[in-house]
């Protein structure tokens, strides 16, 4: 008995990327194997992301509740610098996507099967659909995961329960502790849930659907790369005036990596939150602008509708000039910061922004039904971005305020 406690201390002791990447190549080598049994315990994957889905609403609403309910008075939460690194990076994840795809053009092979989904008709019904979101009963919003929602309620709730007694104020500080270990519990059964979903994703899939769809992944995978590797660490130096490469590094391998196999922004917040705890960042800026990232920072999903919409606009062989090009940008761009409130995520946005030249809904869903059948690779690398990137702009503003407020003290001292 002891032998088998010590060999699960000394487990937990590892480093949690080394025991997923270790969890990848077992699951892969067992889908080649044996098939069936790779199939068998796919529930292993479903069961992590469930309970990852499970309790990244209660942890958001509870954290960002306590967070602003304890906040000093006079600190700096530098949401207003995080906010606008989300909205300037997913616009230029938009401009990125519409050069790759003039550069090289994809023309597809429509198919006819679009699941019977239906898409927003205008950016009007993405906002209208936000707006009633954000009036949603806390209680239905915590059951449905709707994050934009459970923000609203929990800053409410927060600067409420500012003005209440030190002791409410200490509990509700109390259960978030409780709430986040509860969330490393979780966490630290991440390897035995991407075994699960590696083993059973190859299984079933395989990589021969992708094969005829291989040059629209180039241009989307090689558009979501260079924003990751190039944009954003561009974003980062600009912001922190420092090599931004191991940040970045650090926030693909222990949050990326994550993503790409849960495909949920909302079931890899908890993740983020452990990463932002371990980079020291502030508890008060990153229990709101994780969640928040979540809902608005959407530069793979800007970059899905940006690509899959000129890939229809070159199939039918329609004209587009540089104007368009660029409101296509904005609209995109918009459209997936919205992204969260649509049923179907960035898929379904893509009829909006086909809109914008003309092409029926008919062909436009065609088009959702491909993204659909690449979407093993296409949604797991844009959620990878999309997650990822939350913590590597929340850190720089972090740490662009940290030596902010540090250059300030020096001149003090100077002064003094």
């Amino acid at each position: 008995m002891s032998q088998a406690q010590s060999f699960f201390q000394r487990l937990a002791g590892t480093s949690l990327v080394l025991r997923i990447i270790v969890s990848i190549f077992l699951g892969a080598g067992l889908a080649v194997i044996s098939p069936d049994t790779a199939i068998s315990i796919s529930f292993l994957g479903s069961l992590f992301v469930g309970a990852l889905k499970a309790v990244a609403p209660v942890l958001v609403f509870v954290l960002v509740a306590s967070s602003i309910a304890n906040q000093k008075q006079g600190q700096h939460t530098n949401m207003r610098p995080i906010v606008f690194l989300y909205l300037f990076g997913t616009l230029a994840a938009s401009f990125v996507a519409v050069s790759i795809s003039f550069l090289f053009p994809v023309k597809l092979t429509l198919v006819t099967n679009s699941g019977g989904v239906m898409p927003p008709e205008g950016v009007m019904e993405v906002l209208n659909t936000l707006l009633f979101q954000i009036v949603q009963n806390p209680v239905e919003a915590l059951l449905t995961g709707n994050f934009i929602g459970i923000l609203a309620w929990a800053i409410g709730l927060g600067l409420a329960l500012r003005r209440g007694s030190e002791s409410t104020r200490v509990m509700v500080h109390d259960l978030s502790m409780a709430i986040s270990s509860i969330v490393h519990f979780v966490i630290q059964w991440a390897p035995v849930g991407i075994f699960g979903l590696v083993a059973s994703t190859i299984a079933q899939t395989g990589f021969e659907v992708l094969l005829g769809y291989t040059k629209l992944l180039a241009v989307l995978v090689s558009s979501m790369l260079i924003i990751a590797f190039v944009v954003n660490p561009v974003i980062v130096y600009l912001k922190i005036r420092q090599n931004p490469f191991p940040l970045v590094f650090r926030c693909i391998r222990e949050s990326g990596v994550t993503a790409f196999f849960t495909r949920s922004s909302a079931a890899n917040i908890p993740v983020n939150m452990e990463l932002c705890k371990s980079l020291d960042l502030h508890e008060d800026t990153y229990s709101v602008s994780i969640p928040l990232g979540a809902t608005i920072n959407m530069a793979g999903a800007a970059i899905t509708i940006t690509v899959m919409t000129l890939a229809a606009v070159h199939t039918l062989g329609v004209q587009v000039d540089l104007p368009t090009a660029l409101i296509l940008s904005v609209v995109a761009a918009v459209s997936a910061c919205g992204a969260s409130g649509v049923a179907g995520g960035s898929l379904l946005l893509i009829p909006l922004a086909c809109s914008l030249f003309g092409i029926s809904s008919d062909i436009a869903m065609q088009v959702v039904a491909v993204g659909f059948i690449i979407g093993v690779i296409q949604d797991s690398l844009e959620t990878a971005l999309n997650s990822s990137t939350d913590v590597v702009f929340t850190a720089a503003a972090c740490i662009a305020a940290d030596r902010k407020d540090d250059a300030q003290t020096d001149n003090s001292s100077v002064s003094v």
